[in-house]
C-alpha cells in the first residue's frame, strides 16, 4: 500500500496547529496567574497595619512662656530713700548696707540742729501769742473798742500762726535725741551717711529697698525683647531662675506689676517690674536673674509636640479609633511651651492620641498601638 503524499500533509499541518495551540493556552494562564499574583498583593498593601505610639489626651492650663532677664531690687518704685527736712546730726548708725529691716525697725540717732529746734518753738509759741492776741480784740469788739477790721486781722494771725506750727510739726524736729525708724520692710541697699556727719535738709542718709514682696511695688526689674511686649500685661505669672550655678535650682514665683511703653535706650529692651515675695530665699538685692514670664494662658488640649503635624491643609493630628483605625483630626496651634503644644479642635478624650509613627498615617489606615491601650 503507498503512502498518500496528501494526506502526510494534511497530518504535519495538523500538528502544527495543535502545538500553537497548546502554546496559547499556556500562556494564556501564565498571563492570568500573574494578575491573579499582582491583585493579591495590591489587596495586601490596601490592608498594611502600622505601628504607632499613642498617649492619653487631656486638657488643661497651659501658657506661653516669655523669657527675660533682669536683677533683683533694681526697680526705682521699690526704693525709698530715707532723709530729713532738717538739718541735724547723726549721733549713731545703727544699721549697715545689707541688713533686713522690718518696718519700725531703729535705723539712727539724730539730733536736730539747735536753730530748727528754735524755729520749731517759735512757731509753739507764735500760736500762743496770736490766740491771746484774738481772746482780747474779740474782747475789745465785743465792747465796741475794736472794729470788724481789727478783729478779721487777729482771727487771720491765728490762723497763720496755725499753719507755720503744723508744718514745723511734720518736719519731726524735736529737742534732743530721735530716733528714725524703717517706713518699710526691706533691705539697706545704701548707706551714705556715717555717724557724727552733719547733714543737710533732703540729702540722702540712706537707701532701702523693699523686697519681700508684701506690697504692690516691683522688686525685680526685668528686659525683654519688644517683639515679645504685646503678649505681656499686668497680673500675669512670673517664676525667677538663678543665673550663677549655687542657684541653678533656686526659683520663686511672683506677678508682673508694670510693662514698659517704649525701648530703653541701652538695653535695646523694654522694662518689665515684676513682684516677687523673696521672703528668706537665696534671691537677696542685686542678685541676678532670668524670668519665665506666663504669657496667653489658657484652657486647651495639651499634646506632645511630635503629635502635631502640618501640611497644605493646616496643622492636625491623629488618633486612634475604637476600631484600630486611624482618625486625622485638624487643631489649631494656639500656645507653644517647650515640648508640649495648646491646641483646640475636636480632639476626643477617650481616643489615643499617636505621637510616634504618625508621619506613615493615612485618614482611616489600620494601626496596632504600641503596648495596647493608649497610655
Amino acid at each position: 500500500m503507498r503512502n498518500n503524499p496528501l494526506s502526510a500533509q494534511r497530518l504535519r499541518i495538523a500538528s502544527y496547529a495543535m502545538s500553537l495551540a497548546c502554546a496559547a493556552l499556556m500562556s494564556a494562564g501564565v498571563h492570568a496567574a500573574g494578575a491573579a499574583s499582582a491583585s493579591t498583593g495590591d489587596d495586601a498593601a490596601d490592608q498594611s497595619v502600622v505601628s504607632v505610639q499613642t498617649v492619653r489626651v487631656q486638657r488643661g492650663i497651659i501658657a506661653q512662656p516669655v523669657r527675660a532677664y533682669g536683677i533683683v531690687a533694681a526697680s526705682a518704685s521699690n526704693l525709698t530713700t530715707v532723709n530729713l527736712p532738717y538739718l541735724a546730726r547723726i549721733v549713731q548708725m545703727r544699721v549697715q548696707a545689707g541688713q533686713s529691716v522690718t518696718r519700725g525697725t531703729p535705723l539712727f540717732v539724730v539730733q536736730a540742729d539747735p536753730a530748727a529746734v528754735l524755729a520749731a518753738n517759735q512757731a509753739k509759741s507764735a500760736v500762743t501769742l496770736a490766740q491771746g492776741e484774738l481772746t482780747r480784740t474779740q474782747s475789745l469788739y465785743d465792747k465796741g473798742l475794736a472794729t470788724q477790721s481789727q478783729l478779721a486781722t487777729a482771727r487771720k494771725a491765728v490762723e497763720d500762726a496755725q499753719q507755720a506750727l503744723a508744718a514745723q510739726n511734720q518736719t519731726g524736729v524735736a529737742n534732743g535725741n530721735k530716733v528714725i525708724a524703717a517706713p518699710i520692710d526691706g533691705v539697706v541697699l545704701q548707706v551714705s551717711a556715717a555717724q557724727g556727719d552733719q547733714v543737710q535738709p533732703g540729702v540722702a542718709i540712706l537707701q532701702l529697698a523693699g523686697g519681700n514682696g508684701r506690697d504692690a511695688r516691683a522688686n525685680v526689674a526685668l528686659g525683654v525683647e519688644p517683639s515679645d511686649v504685646p503678649a505681656i500685661h499686668a497680673g500675669d505669672t512670673v517664676t525667677l531662675h538663678g543665673l550663677s550655678t549655687s542657684l541653678a535650682k533656686a526659683a520663686a514665683d511672683g506677678r508682673v506689676v508694670l510693662v514698659g511703653a517704649s525701648v530703653d535706650q541701652q538695653s535695646q529692651l523694654v522694662n518689665v517690674g515684676a513682684n516677687v515675695p523673696l521672703g528668706q530665699s537665696a534671691f537677696i538685692p542685686g542678685t541676678r536673674v532670668s524670668a519665665d514670664i506666663a504669657t496667653r494662658s489658657g484652657t486647651h488640649w495639651v499634646v506632645p509636640r511630635a503629635a502635631v503635624l502640618k501640611d497644605d491643609k493646616g496643622a492636625y493630628v491623629f488618633q486612634i479609633t475604637p476600631q484600630n483605625k486611624a482618625h486625622r483630626v485638624a487643631v489649631v496651634t494656639q500656645v507653644e511651651n517647650g515640648d508640649r503644644y495648646g491646641v483646640d479642635g475636636p480632639i476626643d478624650g477617650t481616643q489615643g492620641l499617636v505621637v510616634s509613627g504618625n508621619y506613615e498615617l493615612k485618614d482611616g489606615m489600620a494601626v496596632r498601638a504600641s503596648g495596647g491601650a493608649p497610655r
